[in-house]
C-alpha cells in the first residue's frame, strides 16, 4: 500500500507554505536591515575615531549650559536637585525622576537576559514621557526638562503603591503626574492632571510624547528584531507593524494604545479616554549599539478646555504573556502573534486548545521538553484519523494501479482521452481523485498555529532540554568559523534531526508509492526536507523539537495504518462493490466531465482538420 501523487502534492504544499510563511515573516524585514547595515558601517568607515570619555565629559558640560541656560521663570516652583523613587512589587521595579516626574529606569524581576543579567526595558536618556507648556510670556519648555517636586510615597489599602510629582506657580497653577503601580501588575497607572489649563497649555489639545528604547534582550538580535512590531490598537482594531530598518505612522483616528513589542517582552502607552491622533516614527539602530529599535510617539490628547484636566493614562512593561495580557481588557492580548496574515485564525486554536492544554501539562511536568513532546503526541493522535483517510486514498488508487496502466497502454499519448477514462474509473469504484490531498491539506492550519505557537510563547524562554540551553532560542553543537548562505554561523543538531526525519517519511513514502514514473513527482518531496536545514537553522528550538517529534510520530502512524490497519482484500472488495451501484456525479463533476468531454471534441475537431 502506498501514496497517490494527490497526497504527495498536499504534504508538498504543506511544506511550501511553512517556507513561505517563514520566508513572507522575515525576507522584508531582513532586506531593509541589510541594506541599512551595509550604509551605517560605509559611512562609518570614514569617520574618524572618536574618545568615548572624551565625549561623555564635554555632553556633561554641554547638559549643565543648557541647563543653566532653561532656568524657569521664578513663579515656578521647582527642586534644583534630581530625586529618585521607587513604586514596585513583585513583578516589576519603576524608578521615577522628579526631572519631568516620570519613570526613568524599569527592571523585570522575574525574568533575565540571555547572559543572565536583569532585564532592564527602560533606561538612558532617550526615554521619555513628556509634553509643552507654556513657562513664561512667548517661551514654551518640555516637562522631561523640569524639575518637579516629590511627593512621599503612599502605600494604600490593597497595597498598590503611588507616588506624585507636582509642578506649580506662584499664582496657583499646578501640573501633578500621580502614579500608581497595584500589587501583582505590569500595569502602572499614571493620572495627569492640571489646573489652569488654559494658561499652561496653548490650544485645545495636549500633544504627549512618548519615547521609549527597546535593548538586545536575546542572544540572537537579528531574529529579535525580525520578531519586533510596532504594536496599536487604532478605531478599536488591532494592527502591527514590522520594524523593518525603521519608519513611521500617522493615525487620523482614534488611538487606544501604541506598543512597542520586543520578541517577549512590551513598552506600552495607553489612553483610558483614547488618543485623539498620533505620529509614530521609529529607527533601527546599528548592530553595535545592541539596540533593538528607538521609537517616538507623538499622541494628541483632546482638552476640555476647561481649567481643570483629568488625563487617564496607563504605562505597560512587561512579557508578551497572552495569560497575563488577557486580564487587562483592552485587547493587548493581540500583540502576543499566535497568527497572522491569511494565518490569523490559527490564533483561536493557539489561544483556546494549545495554551490551555500546554499550561495544564507544564504545571504538572517539569521538563519542557516532555511537555513538548507530550503536546505533539496529543497533537498527532488528533490528527490521525485525518492521516488514515490519506493513506486509504492512497491505497485504494495502489489497488487501481493496474487498470489504469492498462488505460495509459490503450490510449497512449492521448492525454485527453486518458484523463476522461481515469476519472470514469475513479468514480465507478467510489474513489476521490482528491482523496489524498484534502486531508493533508486540512492538517495545515495544525502546522501553522504550532508554527506561531512555538515561537510566540515566552513560558519556552530560558527553558533547557537535552543539549538546548534555551527552548525559546536556537540550539548550537558547534560554531561555524564563516556564515554559509541560507544556512548561518552555526550548527542546530535539532534541525538536523527535524531534517533527516522529513527525509526518512520522504523515501518511505516514495518507495510505497504506486506511480513514481514522473520524475518531478520522484524528487519533489526531497526538496522539503533539504530546505528545512536552512530554514530552521535559525529558529526557535521548540520548534525544530517538535518537528523532530512530530515526524517521528507521523513515520510510526505511517507504518502502523498502512501494515496492520489498512485491509487491502477488504478495500478490492469495497472497489467491487462500488462498481455495482448506480454513480452519482456531483454538479463539480458533471461540469468536469463536460468540460474533458468538449476538450476532447475541440482536438478531434483539430485532428481531422490537420488530414485534411
Amino acid at each position: 500500500m502506498g501514496m497517490d501523487k494527490n497526497t504527495v502534492i498536499g504534504f508538498v504544499l504543506i511544506g511550501a507554505l511553512l517556507i513561505a510563511m517563514f520566508v513572507i515573516n522575515s525576507r522584508s524585514n531582513q532586506a531593509y536591515l541589510t541594506e541599512k547595515k551595509r550604509i551605517e558601517d560605509s559611512i562609518a568607515l570614514t569617520k574618524p575615531k572618536v574618545d568615548t570619555l572624551a565625549a561623555k565629559k564635554d555632553a556633561m558640560v554641554t547638559d549643565s549650559i543648557l541647563a543653566a541656560k532653561q532656568k524657569l521663570p521664578d513663579v515656578f516652583i521647582t527642586d534644583t536637585i534630581e530625586h529618585l523613587d521607587t513604586l514596585e512589587n513583585n513583578l516589576v521595579k519603576v524608578i521615577f525622576t522628579n526631572k519631568g516626574g516620570q519613570p526613568k529606569i524599569v527592571e523585570l524581576k522575574n525574568y533575565k537576559k540571555f547572559d543572565g543579567k536583569p532585564i532592564i526595558l527602560e533606561d538612558g536618556q532617550f526615554n521619555k514621557l513628556s509634553y509643552r507648556i507654556n513657562t513664561g510670556p512667548n517661551d514654551t519648555r518640555l516637562t522631561a526638562d523640569i524639575p518637579f517636586v516629590k511627593s512621599t510615597k503612599i502605600i494604600n489599602a490593597d497595597k498598590s503603591q503611588s507616588l506624585s510629582f507636582v509642578l506649580k506657580d506662584s499664582s496657583g497653577d499646578e501640573i501633578t503626574h500621580q502614579y500608581t503601580l497595584p500589587a501583582d501588575s505590569y500595569l502602572v497607572d499614571f493620572n495627569l492632571s492640571m489646573n489652569g489649563t488654559s494658561k499652561l497649555i496653548t490650544g485645545n489639545s495636549l500633544n504627549l510624547v512618548w519615547q521609549t528604547q527597546a535593548p538586545q534582550v536575546e542572544k540572537d538580535m537579528k531574529y529579535e528584531r525580525q520578531q519586533s512590531h510596532i504594536c496599536y490598537l487604532k478605531d478599536g482594531k488591532y494592527d502591527f507593524e514590522y520594524l523593518g530598518s525603521g519608519n513611521d505612522k500617522t493615525f487620523d483616528k482614534p488611538v487606544e494604545w501604541v506598543a512597542v513589542k520586543q520578541q517577549f517582552f512590551i513598552s506600552a502607552i495607553s489612553a483610558k479616554n483614547k488618543f485623539q491622533s498620533a505620529v509614530v516614527k521609529w529607527v533601527v539602530p546599528a548592530d553595535s549599539l545592541h539596540i533593538v529599535s528607538q521609537t517616538t510617539a507623538t499622541c494628541v490628547i483632546p482638552l476640555s478646555g476647561g481649567p481643570l484636566t483629568n488625563v487617564p493614562l496607563q504605562l505597560y512593561y512587561g512579557p508578551s504573556d497572552y495569560n497575563v495580557l488577557n486580564k487587562y481588557n483592552n485587547q493587548m492580548e493581540n500583540i502576543v502573534p499566535y497568527g497572522s496574515g491569511v494565518f490569523a485564525f490559527v490564533k483561536y486554536i493557539n489561544r483556546h486548545f494549545l495554551l490551555p492544554v500546554f499550561d495544564f501539562l507544564r504545571q504538572h511536568i517539569a521538563s519542557m521538553g516532555l511537555v513538548i513532546l507530550l503536546l505533539t503526541l496529543l497533537i498527532r493522535l488528533i490528527t490521525s484519523p485525518i492521516l488514515y483517510k490519506s493513506y486509504l486514498s492512497g491505497a485504494k488508487m495502489k489497488a487501481l494501479k493496474p487498470e489504469i496502466d492498462r488505460l495509459k497502454e490503450k490510449h497512449g499519448d492521448d492525454k485527453q482521452a486518458f484523463s476522461m477514462d481515469q476519472m470514469k474509473l475513479w468514480k465507478s469504484a467510489g474513489v476521490s481523485p482528491l482523496g489524498g490531498c484534502l486531508p493533508a491539506l486540512l492538517q495545515i492550519p495544525i502546522f501553522m498555529s504550532l508554527y506561531y505557537f512555538f515561537q510566540s510563547n515566552i513560558s519556552l524562554r530560558g527553558q533547557n532540554f537535552l543539549w538546548a540551553k534555551d527552548l525559546a532560542a536556537y540550539d548550537s553543537i558547534a560554531t561555524l568559523p564563516f556564515p554559509i548562505p541560507f544556512y548561518g554561523d552555526h550548527v542546530s543538531l535539532f534541525t538536523i534531526t527535524a531534517t533527516l526525519t522529513s527525509l526518512i517519511i520522504s523515501v518511505y513514502s516514495m518507495s510505497n508509492m504506486q506511480d513514481n514514473s514522473n520524475p518531478v513527482m520522484k524528487y519533489m518531496p526531497y526538496i522539503f526536507p533539504v530546505l528545512l536545514l536552512g530554514v530552521f537553522n535559525n529558529l526557535p528550538s521548540a520548534l525544530t523539537w517538535y518537528y523532530t517529534v512530530s515526524n517521528t510520530i507521523t513515520l510510526l502512524l505511517q507504518i502502523v495504518i498502512q501494515k496492520y490497519i489498512i485491509n487491502h482484500e477488504k478495500i478490492l472488495a469495497q472497489i467491487e462493490e462500488n462498481r455495482k451501484k448506480p454513480v452519482k456525479q456531483s454538479k463539480f463533476q458533471e461540469r468536469m466531465m463536460a468540460m474533458q468531454e468538449s476538450n476532447k471534441k475541440l482536438q478531434d475537431m483539430k485532428k481531422k482538420g490537420n488530414k485534411n
